[in-house]
């Protein structure tokens, strides 16, 4: 039987308590927020196949598109995931608080940017799931470093272990509707490696016309 925490929230044995410490969740906010900055540009980049190469090492990631719940903005988050069939499993590891999946609890349909291209979507939260041990599991082992970074080893832990170290975590299945271009999306700046080709092939032209000359 799970602990309760001072908030009346379920809490997790000795060895694992960490993991949900507030202190430890907000600094891994923090680092992830900073971290997720970087990612979408690569995805516009057009490296996201090359980011999702080595899930066993590096992760894979996908990124969910929503729009803020009363911002009405819109956001774009980088996260780790794992597939069933046609189905995207997602974690949100700071529970029921987490900023994005608020957002998406309150507009479901929203979109998902895969490695080949843009989705539109439908989410829904499956923290009830008969298999939601299993499909944590296999998004814990997609997630290649981080999740061993913050104490978790999915591969090796037992069920009851996993299931105590992720009582707070929330599971999202997001079902992939149809692809839709995207003016911003994945691969929208993948112009920018043609032309810094053809300016390093003309600085290359240049420099080999510069030692030709006769001094």
């Amino acid at each position: 039987m799970l602990r309760l925490t001072r908030e009346g929230h379920p809490g997790v044995a000795g060895r694992y308590e960490k993991v949900l410490d507030p202190k430890v969740l907000e600094a891994m906010r923090r680092g992830f927020n900073q971290m997720n900055k970087g990612m979408v540009p690569l995805w516009r980049l057009g490296l996201a196949r090359m980011m999702n190469c080595w899930p066993e090492r590096g992760g894979q990631m996908v990124v969910l598109e929503h729009v803020g719940r009363r911002s009405r903005r819109q956001y774009r988050t980088p996260l780790s995931f794992a597939r069933d069939g046609h189905d995207i499993y997602v974690l949100a590891a700071f529970g029921e608080k987490t900023h994005w999946y608020r957002n998406i609890l309150a507009a479901p349909e929203m979109a998902l940017w895969l490695p080949d291209g843009r989705w539109l979507a439908q989410a829904e939260d499956a923290s009830d799931d008969p298999d939601r041990l299993a499909r944590i599991r296999q998004v814990l082992i997609g997630s290649g470093f981080v999740a061993p970074m913050i104490g978790l080893h999915p591969r090796e832990m037992s069920d009851e272990d996993l299931d105590q170290a992720t009582a707070t975590y929330r599971l999202l299945r997001i079902r992939p509707i149809r692809k839709e271009a995207s003016d911003d999306g994945p691969g929208s700046l993948a112009w920018i490696w043609a032309i810094a080709g053809i300016a390093l092939l003309l600085a290359i032209v240049s420099a080999a016309v510069i030692r030709k000359r006769p001094g």
